[in-house]
């Protein structure tokens, strides 16, 4: 009964996280939801940008600290390691629904690209990039880094492999594909608000930072295999002399 409790609760998580996911692709891209990043009654400059970027920051440090191993071992001794990384999805989910509810726009045009070629591209690329983060999720293990996997070994009674470093596709053109497709969405737009170039600015500052945290715990894992995968495989973008990548965590 246990087991069976600890994969509804992953389920439902699960279809918290792919439904905000799905809100989010509306949300970022102005698309017709409730509310949107151009949406909702104005404030003074101040003000918005004080509660848009502590929305931003909330969710940053949800997401970074409790994906460090050292607070995942604190964590575990208070929730069940199995639902771990639920959890861990089902509170990013809720940063980004609060995110979503109280963000305050600021609609004045930063750029704006008229009907045509260029605004059909950028449209374009604006889903290209939500599809590399979903695909990235996949080539990763998607159902472990959402918590699915985890709550289904629980049930079987299987004890799950450690992680073992692999790079699968994109992961032998840049070490964070995922990272790549995030910034590609937020700044690809035909028309550029100044309350979307400061989400956009912020999300990537909390990237930048994100990686160096994550792959300060790969190259503690892994060792010389990930600090050789580095110096061969470019950060976000390709080496144009590099050589193929190693693989990553699963």
């Amino acid at each position: 009964m246990r087991a069976l409790l600890m994969g509804a609760y992953g389920l439902v998580c699960y279809v918290i996280f792919f439904v905000t996911f799905l809100y989010a692709i509306a949300f970022v891209g102005d698309l017709p939801v409730p509310k949107t990043i151009n949406s909702g009654p104005p404030a003074g400059l101040l003000e918005t940008l004080g509660v848009n970027a502590a929305l931003l920051t909330l969710f940053a440090v949800q997401h970074s600290v409790m994906a460090r191993p050292a607070f995942k071992r604190w964590w575990t001794r208070i929730v069940a390691p199995p639902i771990e990384r639920s959890t861990y999805v089902l509170l990013a989910s809720l940063c980004l629904i609060v995110l979503f509810a109280f963000w305050r726009p600021l609609p004045q045009t930063v750029w704006a690209v008229g009907p045509g070629p260029l605004a059909t591209a950028l449209t374009a690329l604006f889903f290209l990039g939500f599809g590399i983060v979903l695909v990235s999720t996949f080539l990763i293990n998607h159902f472990e880094l959402f918590g699915l996997k985890q709550v289904w070994d629980r049930f079987r009674g299987h004890v799950p492999a450690g992680p073992h470093f692999v790079t699968p596709w994109l992961y032998r053109f840049v070490r964070h594909p995922l990272y790549f497709g995030f910034i590609l969405a937020f700044w690809a737009t035909p028309h550029m608000t100044v309350g979307r170039l400061f989400f956009a600015v912020m999300t990537l500052a909390h990237i930048l930072v994100a990686i160096q945290l994550e792959e300060r715990d790969l190259t503690d894992e892994f060792g010389d295999r990930y600090r050789t995968y580095k110096r061969q495989v470019g950060m976000l973008l390709p080496k144009l002399s590099g050589r193929s990548r190693p693989e990553r965590a699963a």
